[in-house]
């Protein structure tokens, strides 16, 4: 079993404090698939990193919830995060890559992150620089001791399926007492 700390969290902390001076631009509206190519091109081939099914959802998990903190609740994207065994899942991102089981997802072929505003990219690469170094099974033991998840998951067993959404407003509250803690 894992055990985190408050301090999992340390460089996102850090992070906060100079992306909250940038304000919140809503002119973009990304699709989750949007984020997850984001995430897909931050990865370094020629270094051994790879980005699998778990770790993808995970990251796309994390962006949707630090963009809610920093910006008074707006999401990033539409969907839902469900309170899968495994963690925060998205049913839409679980189609896409199942294919891939646990094996590296390739990097997309001509993403534009122009569909990005400066501000949902400095989120991206926040959540990417404070997350993206672990691997998808630390995240999801993270995950797994986060109120969100746990308040989502109720009485279920460790082992047991369950498809309770996430609420935007359970992670917006759990990620600003992270902050407002540091």
């Amino acid at each position: 079993m894992f055990n985190f700390q408050q301090e999992d969290h340390t460089e996102m902390w850090r992070i906060t404090s100079w992306l909250q001076k940038l304000g919140g631009g809503h002119v973009g509206k990304p699709s989750i698939e949007d984020v997850a190519n984001y995430f897909l091109t931050q990865v370094d081939d020629d270094a051994g990193s790879v980005m699998t099914h778990l770790k993808l959802q995970k990251l796309c998990y994390y962006a949707q919830a630090w963009h809610l903190v920093w910006n008074d609740g707006h999401p990033l994207f539409n969907d839902e995060f469900e309170a899968w065994v495994h963690g925060p899942a998205n049913r839409r991102l679980f189609t896409k890559y199942k294919e891939y089981g646990s094996s590296p997802i390739l990097c997309p072929k001509g993403f534009d992150d122009g569909v990005f505003t400066v501000e949902q990219k400095e989120t991206l690469n926040a959540v990417w620089e404070a997350y993206g170094v672990y691997d998808a099974k630390y995240l999801e033991g993270l995950a797994h001791q986060e109120d969100p998840w746990i308040k989502a998951r109720g009485d279920k067993k460790p082992y047991e399926a369950c498809d309770t959404v996430i609420s935007r407003e359970s992670m917006q509250i759990y990620y600003s007492a992270l902050q407002d803690a540091r």
